[in-house]
């Protein structure tokens, strides 16, 4: 079966009114972005869905990337044909029998968009399928629990034929809820936060926190290849590479006790948050999951966060490990995130953190380093600022920031 078209639908962005628009344009803006390699695909829009005219352009070449697109919660390969009975039945019967795996049991769904067509949908259900099982005697029908269901809408030029349906990424169409900072780590979790904060709509630009020299050039390749990862259902994203050697010694030398992790998530939050508001961002997203670590207790996560103003969104925080850890399988970050290369958090640990500090002390312990607003300032000037993207080629530097 060679489909002649490909039927994408929205979902719930039918329901929202007046922004519905802005939404479908959102979703087509992204479809054209994987699509770019075909160039003869053509584009119609209908309430509730896309249709993709694909002009000799194969299905399978083009199924892998239509699953990236949030927005899209479903679709399908579909055949064309005239509205004309006899032709299709015929087309029907070509559906069923491209089937990679033929079922024992069917059934036709016929939705007529077109009134002026002769038959009726319950008419036409008993044609198509009776047509099909005199040519396919071995396929019973079952409507009720039938392993495949072969749908036929009757348009206004054409009928279209179709029986795969396809699941989609789902969620909000990319950058439609506003954008967002995301605090990337080397682990497993902060990806999977970036995922779904772009599901939800969410533009991202990540922030990574580097100690170079404690940790390698390896490990700041690491986080660059899962920013490539995201940059799959994204595009090009920037990614601020914050040096933090400075603010980190310093700190360790002056404070070396329990409370040591949280007034460095303080430092960082504080730091996001400036590279957020340069960057017209409205929140900060972070890979926290509650009771994970020690940094992650509802304490620390309390006295962490109130260290900024902005938003925080966290996408895992009631999540269980393997639920997250089924996401990073599923978006491909896992074996990326897995490898071997450390990050800033796991140098200068102390041997029992705190997983109930009091803000207060907190705030004590950091009016004690007077010094520590301006070596964020510094570490907020000299970050280097990277487009990011799926291929390496068209990576570059963007050194020139709205706060410099």
């Amino acid at each position: 079966m060679t489909p002649q078209q490909v039927v994408l639908r929205l979902g719930e962005l039918t329901l929202k009114g007046r922004n519905r628009h802005r939404f479908e344009q959102a979703v087509l803006q992204q479809l054209k972005r994987v699509l770019r390699p075909w160039g003869a695909i053509k584009y119609e829009k209908e309430f509730g869905r896309i249709t993709l005219h694909l002009n000799g352009t194969p299905y399978e070449t083009v199924r892998e990337p239509l699953k990236t697109v949030f927005g899209v919660v479903s679709f399908s390969p579909v055949l064309t044909t005239e509205l004309e009975l006899e032709r299709v039945q015929e087309t029907a019967l070509l559906a069923m029998r491209a089937m990679e795996s033929q079922p024992r049991t069917f059934k036709v769904s016929v939705r007529r968009v077109n009134k002026s067509f002769p038959h009726d949908s319950q008419e036409m259900n008993r044609l198509v399928g009776g047509f099909v099982l005199r040519a396919m005697p071995d396929l019973k029908v079952d409507v009720h629990r039938p392993e495949a269901e072969l749908k036929v809408e009757l348009r206004e030029r054409q009928a279209l034929v179709y029986s795969q349906v396809d699941r989609g990424a789902g969620g909000f169409p990319l950058g439609t809820n506003g954008k967002a900072v995301l605090m990337l780590s080397g682990g497993i979790d902060s990806p999977v936060a970036g995922y779904l904060a772009m599901r939800q709509g969410l533009a991202v630009e990540a922030v990574h926190f580097h100690s170079y020299p404690y940790t390698s050039e390896r490990s700041q390749e690491k986080v660059k290849e899962l920013v490539r990862k995201l940059a799959v259902y994204a595009g090009p994203i920037k990614l601020h590479m914050v040096p933090f050697t400075s603010v980190q010694t310093k700190i360790h030398e002056a404070y070396r006790e329990n409370l040591l992790i949280t007034i460095l998530r303080r430092a960082m939050m504080r730091i996001a948050e400036k590279l957020a508001e340069a960057n017209g961002a409205g929140a900060i997203v972070t890979g926290e999951s509650l009771g994970q670590v020690a940094s992650q207790t509802l304490a620390s996560m309390n006295a962490i966060g109130r260290a900024v103003h902005l938003p925080l969104i966290r996408p895992l925080v009631c999540m269980e490990k393997l639920e997250i850890i089924r996401l990073a399988e599923a978006i491909d970050s896992y074996e990326v995130s897995i490898l071997p290369y450390e990050d800033c958090c796991t140098l200068f640990l102390p041997p029992s953190p705190s997983t109930n500090p009091n803000l207060k002390v907190v705030e004590s312990i950091e009016a004690g380093m007077p010094w520590l607003q301006e070596e964020m300032d510094e570490a907020v000037r000299n970050t280097e600022t990277l487009w990011i993207d799926t291929d390496r080629r068209a990576e570059q530097e963007d050194r020139f920031s709205s706060f410099f």
